[in-house]
């Protein structure tokens, strides 16, 4: 069933016609876009305590290799084909005929994000992290606390974020919903919203005013390959992801089944390699003091 219905040909903005009966023909055309390698690997012995080699071969291998052949089909013989998932998710951001391309693209980027910062084994904070976490949040399990009930709350797929803010340094927790995007040049397809429990309108009927007021227009075009100028969407502010959650339910319901949810969220914040997670936010502000491996920097360099 559900990698069944991920597997289902689907019709996007840009016609994709093959068969995906079979994912190894297609693989043999060109393939700029590859399943990146993880810093662990957990083929044979899944995330121990959180995923079974079953459980990660459906979320990561499958998944993400499905994710990077739509995006191989999409960007065929095109320039998009060399350009990373990262790189793509803010070209078309604004551009809904490239939607397809974006929505696969994110998706690609924020799956390879929550993977690679597991670990097979607990991983201590880092002291400067920790102390970045009391300065903004009390404390780890003040943040603990808030990061897994909001990821629990979440009533539809997506992910939950740990944000550093590029002006002072404080972190924050973003809510991204389907293939939204935490990133601030992306900022008008981040789909913040989960629309089972936001009000959006009045009863009955849309408030079109209201949506119009509180959603900036989409300026097809400004940004990316159509413009030179390089600013944040209306709204964004400045941050940069170090951390984040998977939500999606085929991630964690083949092994937690149903009703398994804060299990899970339990489990994945035992496996967290909180070393890349102070890696990452030492991309803002002062550098970290941790020794990265060059795989570990080629590994980065891809989002």
């Amino acid at each position: 069933m559900i990698l069944q219905r991920l597997l289902r040909p689907q019709s996007g903005l840009r016609a994709v016609s093959s068969p995906l009966s079979s994912l190894r023909n297609t693989f043999q055309t060109r393939n700029t876009h590859h399943v990146p390698q993880l810093g662990h690997d957990f083929t044979e012995t899944g995330v121990p305590e959180l995923l079974s080699p079953q459980g990660f071969s459906l979320a990561w291998t499958q998944y993400q290799g499905y994710l990077i052949h739509k995006l191989n089909l999409l960007t065929a013989g095109t320039p998009d084909e060399t350009a990373t998932p990262g790189t793509l998710l803010v070209r078309y951001a604004r551009d809904a005929n490239m939607a397809s391309v974006f929505n696969y693209a994110s998706m690609a980027h924020n799956n390879h994000f929550f993977f690679n910062c597991l670990s097979p084994e607990t991983v201590a904070i880092p002291e400067h992290l920790a102390k970045s976490i009391e300065e903004s949040c009390s404390s780890v399990e003040s943040l603990k606390a808030e990061f897994l009930a909001t990821a629990n709350a979440m009533f539809g797929p997506g992910y939950v974020w740990l944000v550093k803010s590029k002006d002072n340094g404080q972190l924050k927790i973003l809510t991204t919903y389907i293939a939204g995007s935490p990133y601030p040049a992306a900022h008008f397809r981040r789909q913040p919203v989960d629309m089972a429990t936001e009000t959006t309108g009045v009863t009955g009927t849309e408030n079109l005013s209201q949506i119009r007021r509180l959603a900036p227009a989409n300026k097809v075009g400004s940004m990316g390959a159509y413009s030179n100028q390089k600013a944040l969407a209306a709204g964004a502010i400045d941050i940069h992801p170090i951390l984040c959650v998977n939500t999606w339910e085929h991630v964690w319901l083949p092994d937690w089944g149903v009703g398994g949810k804060p299990e899970y969220l339990e489990a994945w914040w035992n496996r967290i390699n909180w070393d890349e997670v102070a890696h990452n936010a030492s991309q803002v502000g002062p550098v970290s003091t941790r020794q990265v491996p060059s795989r570990s920097l080629r590994r980065t360099a891809r989002f």
